[in-house]
């Protein structure tokens, strides 16, 4: 239980109304996107600075109270869950875009920035930032460092790591440090590279110096229509093997497309098996050469008809399709939940039967809708949660998916992290020396073990 006396403590850092404590108000800060599990904190803490970051981590250090720091809550492995108790550190008050160079391409901004916001500022002067989640329109900048976020166009650009050229950081022991810089190319140990990923486990990312691109000269945005998934699976193997690299390449089945179409009337066809949409972009000279590669793929592969966006607003509406998929999901279905794991993409259709007959075993249908360039699979499990039963056999089923996809020469996780949903499952891909060095990484920097502790780490290591 947290006094009154710490209570009013952090009131008098943050303000009485940053200061959290009604159960009511807690409870939407039980759960982010993984709703499997449900933890509410005891006190909720937004602060609109790094030194009130600092003030507050202090306080939590001195008092041996467990803290876990939280953006938008769109997370989906639940990794901004208080699951130890204690408080939540939201940072969503810290949202300013402070410092945009364009001259040097980079971007310094605050935790709390949606991904969002920043990309509708810098496009206005021909810029972009390439990560591009799902929840693009409403996680943070913070959250996306957190968990190494990746996105539809990640194919191509790379993931959030890849963007990141220095953080401020406030560290579970309530110092301020900085790690890396402005500069690219810093010498030294890559501290940015571990912080990144890390899931809020190794501390508090406060500000980000992050790398802006030129936004591409041309863009062509291509449909791919398929009559079975089998072949459209190997379509997305033959267009990077002819050596064209899509800045995106996404699959989706045909459950997905009925729910997208019932939901947006965009005209795809409901009677098709899969759909793959798939962009290249670049130079305006040269960009038809590879249109035209991406087609004949698409053609000997089997797809009964190839699309292509005629202008900018049907390439929007395309892309807005994609990343609201998962809600349209919703039509079909009371619940559902949204596996992550990744394998060689040459594996895409073993993989596929494999998770089709997974939900034929367990009496489950599996939506699937997943970055299919680069084989981060997204198997999304229709079910009923007020079926006991059911919610049984979704767990198992997703075990099943993630050990086929190890098997396979994948990973369990792509972009959404381990959180407090997959720890049993690290041993599955790492030595037990293996998570003894990470374990020890993580005491290194939060030796007390009280920044967003029951994470990633299965409890015995």
């Amino acid at each position: 239980m947290i006094s009154k006396r710490v209570i009013k403590e952090l009131r008098g850092v943050v303000g009485e109304e940053n200061v959290l404590t009604d159960p009511a108000e807690l409870l939407a800060y039980e759960s982010d996107g993984y709703w499997f599990h449900r933890a509410a904190p005891e006190i909720v803490v937004l602060p609109r600075s790094a030194e009130e970051v600092v003030k507050v981590v202090r306080i939590f250090v001195r008092e041996g109270i467990p803290f876990t720091p939280r953006g938008a809550g769109t997370g989906l492995s639940g990794g901004a869950l208080a699951v130890k108790g204690g408080a939540v550190i939201s940072l969503t008050k810290m949202d300013r875009i402070l410092e945009v160079d364009y001259r040097n391409r980079i971007a310094v901004v605050e935790a709390g920035v949606v991904n969002q916001s920043l990309v509708d500022l810098i496009s206005q002067k021909g810029y972009t930032y390439a990560p591009d989640p799902g929840s693009q329109k409403a996680c943070t900048i913070g959250g996306n460092v957190a968990e190494n976020a990746g996105g539809m166009h990640t194919l191509k650009y790379g993931v959030t790591v890849n963007h990141v050229l220095g953080l401020e950081v406030v560290t579970p022991e309530g110092d301020l440090i900085w790690l890396g810089g402005k500069e690219v190319d810093r010498p030294g140990y890559d501290l940015v590279g571990i912080f990144v990923g890390s899931e809020g486990t190794f501390g508090i990312a406060t500000k980000a110096v992050l790398r802006i691109i030129r936004k591409p000269q041309s863009y062509r945005t291509v449909v791919g229509i398929f009559d079975e998934i089998k072949a459209a699976t190997e379509a997305v193997v033959s267009i990077i093997a002819e050596g064209v690299v899509p800045a995106a390449v996404e699959l989706m089945d045909d459950m997905v497309i009925r729910s997208l179409e019932e939901a947006f009337g965009i005209g795809f066809p409901k009677d098709a098996k899969a759909l793959i949409l798939i962009e290249v972009d670049g130079l305006e000279a040269g960009i038809d050469g590879y249109l035209s590669k991406v087609r004949k793929c698409l053609e000997d592969s089997g797809s009964r008809e190839v699309r292509v966006a005629r202008d900018a607003k049907e390439r929007d509406a395309l892309w807005n399709c994609r990343k609201k998929a998962f809600g349209t999901v919703g039509k079909l279905s009371p619940n559902y939940f949204t596996q992550d794991s990744v394998i060689p993409r040459t594996k895409l259709p073993e993989m596929l039967k494999r998770v089709q007959e997974i939900g034929e075993e367990y009496g489950l249908p599996i939506a699937n809708c997943f970055h299919a360039g680069d084989g981060n699979l997204h198997p999304c499990i229709l079910f009923d949660e007020r079926d006991a039963e059911q919610v049984r056999r979704v767990k198992e089923a997703s075990r099943l998916i993630l050990e086929a996809c190890v098997e396979l020469g994948g990973s369990i996780t792509g972009e959404h992290g381990i959180g407090v949903e997959k720890p049993q499952f690290m041993p599955l891909i790492f030595s037990p020396d293996d998570l003894f060095v990470m374990l020890k990484l993580r005491e290194a920097f939060n030796p007390n073990g009280l920044c967003n502790p029951g994470k990633v780490l299965p409890e015995e290591v």
